[in-house]
C-alpha cells in the first residue's frame, strides 16, 4: 500500500479535524473544561435541569459517559446534581453560578475557533464550503443509511 495522496479528501479532513481538535482542546483548557462538556452547558443554558438521561440521550452518549463526564464538570462547579422533587429516583443536573457565568467565555471560544480557521476567507467562501459540508455530510448519512446526523 502507497503513502496517502496529501491533496486527497480524507488526508485533508483528517489533518483539519485534528488541528481543530488541538486548538479546541487548548482553548477550553484556560477556561478549564474539555472539549466534549460545552454541548452539556449549551444544553443546560436553554433547559436547566435534565436527567442525566435526557442529556445522554441528545448527546448520543452511553451512561457511563455521562457519569464521568458529568462528575468532572460537578467537580469543577459548572453544575450540580439534585434529586428530583417529584420523582426521588431521578437526580436532575442544574448549572451553578459557575456555569451561569462561563457561557460568554464559551461563546468567545468558539467564536475565536471560527475566526482562527476562516482567516483570509470571504463570505461567500464561508458560505460556499459551508454548503459543500453540508453536502458531503448528507450524502454520507445517506450512504450509511442511517439518516442520522451526529
Amino acid at each position: 500500500m502507497g503513502s496517502p495522496d496529501e491533496s486527497s479528501l480524507h488526508f485533508l479532513l483528517h489533518q483539519i479535524i485534528r488541528y481543530h481538535f488541538i486548538r479546541l482542546h487548548d482553548l477550553l483548557a484556560k477556561i478549564g473544561l474539555y472539549q466534549g462538556q460545552p454541548p452539556v452547558l449549551f444544553m443546560l443554558w436553554e433547559h436547566d435541569g435534565l436527567t442525566q438521561k435526557e442529556i445522554g440521550k441528545a448527546l448520543n452518549l452511553k451512561p457511563p459517559t455521562v457519569t464521568v463526564m458529568l462528575k468532572r464538570m460537578e467537580n469543577a462547579g459548572f453544575l450540580e446534581r439534585r434529586p428530583d422533587s417529584k420523582d426521588m429516583r431521578l437526580s436532575r443536573v442544574y448549572l451553578t453560578d459557575k456555569g451561569r457565568n462561563a457561557r460568554a467565555e464559551v461563546e468567545n471560544v468558539f467564536q475565536q475557533l471560527e475566526n482562527e480557521c476562516f482567516d483570509g476567507f470571504t463570505m461567500e467562501e464561508r458560505i460556499l464550503l459551508r454548503r459543500f459540508f453540508i453536502q458531503i455530510r448528507d450524502n454520507l448519512c445517506k450512504v450509511n443509511g442511517s439518516g442520522m446526523r451526529l
